[in-house]
């Protein structure tokens, strides 16, 4: 990804809608944890629905490897692949390991760049009626500052996660 697309979607996370509450909880040299929260009008079975069955339509493109190439998948089930395929090219973003359809979504493994850091994390996601929380703890032997780090990796998931409550929204 252009420096330019990274910076456009950094400046755009600073001024996010006020239905989202975004936080670095802790950080340090070899780890962090994000919680963020994100409001939405439409049930927590259908914001599942949305976020698992949709989520090609709504991850925003500039955050995939492939761009408008590519095909974002999740399936829902132990084991299964948070995927983006392109034809022969492809990449597993994050595995699930858990799954309490209509109310719990748990995945590991680190997307983005810090896949290729070397970290790893567990991104849970809880559904509630007019909410979806999600808490990112992300930790491994990096060779950047994670203490800088987080605040971006917050940043960009309130980014995602605010552009999943607006298509939440058109539904």
């Amino acid at each position: 990804m252009r420096k330019t697309t990274h910076l456009y979607f950094l400046v755009s996370a600073l001024f996010l809608s006020p239905f989202a509450s975004a936080d670095v909880v802790s950080s340090d040299s070899t780890g962090f944890h994000i919680k963020q929260t994100h409001r939405y009008e439409d049930g927590a079975t259908n914001a599942y629905r949305v976020f698992v069955d949709d989520i090609d339509s709504w991850w925003p493109v500039d955050h995939t490897w492939f761009g408008a190439d590519g095909t974002l998948t999740i399936d829902p089930v132990a084991g299964g692949c948070f995927c983006e395929i392109a034809g022969d090219r492809q990449a597993q973003h994050m595995t699930v390991a858990y799954v309490d359809p209509g109310r719990v979504l748990r995945l590991t493994g680190g997307l983005g760049p810090l896949q290729g850091l070397g970290l790893n994390g567990t991104m849970t996601l809880t559904f509630s009626d007019s909410e979806l929380t999600l808490e990112y703890i992300v930790s491994g032997y990096p060779s950047v500052d994670l203490t800088q780090l987080a605040p971006v990796v917050d940043k960009v998931l309130s980014l995602q996660m605010s552009s999943f409550t607006e298509f939440t929204s058109q539904e």
